[in-house]
């Protein structure tokens, strides 16, 4: 992990302001999901996609019982039906 020499302080309600610099590098624009991930000590922010439950592709998703899943995994969840 590169460090980036930024420290930023986490306010009183809990929020931590992400740099603009970091931002833009990343193309994190203002509405854009943030998953938030632990692994060990370290706390790891990434961009969110949305992605199908089964197989995590991003193409051809559609919405089933207020989860995604892709048109590949939909066809075979119906063939085994």
């Amino acid at each position: 992990m590169k460090a980036t020499g930024i420290v930023r302080n986490v306010d009183d309600v809990g929020r931590l302001v992400i740099p603009k610099e970091i931002r833009k590098t990343f193309g994190i624009d203002r509405e854009q999901g943030l998953e938030i991930h632990v692994d060990g000590q370290n706390i790891i922010i990434s961009k969110y996609y949305n992605k199908c439950i089964i197989c995590s592709d991003t193409n051809g998703l559609t919405s089933f019982n207020g989860k995604l899943i892709c048109s590949h995994c939909a066809k075979e969840i119906k063939q085994a039906c």
